[in-house]
């Protein structure tokens, strides 16, 4: 399991299990969302285990399912949502953390400035420098 930290309040992380739930309690996360939908790989254990083992650890679990074929306005407006409401920090994970980078980025266009968001998500070590045109037009 590769966490990677865009700031203080969230991590992204690929695939997740719900054997790596302990580690991620005792790293101190205390909310995990799952942006991945159920069956969208052929071996992904279903949210559902994971969100077991969760509670059993005493963290806050949210499934927020988006599909990987197109991320919408919608579903960051519900990220914020679900990201505003955890306790802090949250892990959010789907297949890779990339689709959780993209929508924390979008999340973040009405309070940050674009070359800021930029080079948090680049820090964690992901390129989301494809989504300039989309962060400008969420900050207008």
């Amino acid at each position: 399991m590769d966490i990677k930290t865009i700031d203080e309040t969230i991590s992204v992380a690929g695939q997740i299990s719900a054997s790596d739930v302990e580690t991620i309690a005792k790293a101190g996360f205390r909310s995990i969302l799952c942006n991945r939908p159920d069956g969208e790989g052929v071996l992904q254990p279903d949210y559902d285990g994971v969100e077991a083992a969760a509670k059993q650890a005493g963290l806050v679990f949210t499934y927020q399912p988006v599909s990987s074929q197109g991320i919408h306005d919608q579903d960051v407006v519900d990220f914020a949502k679900c990201c505003d409401a955890m306790p802090k920090p949250v892990l959010a994970y789907c297949r890779t953390g990339t689709r959780c980078t993209v929508l924390w980025a979008l999340s973040q266009a009405d309070s940050r400035e674009t070359p800021e968001i930029l080079s948090m998500t680049s820090a964690a070590g992901y390129d989301m420098s494809m989504l300039v045109n989309r962060l400008a037009d969420r900050s207008s």
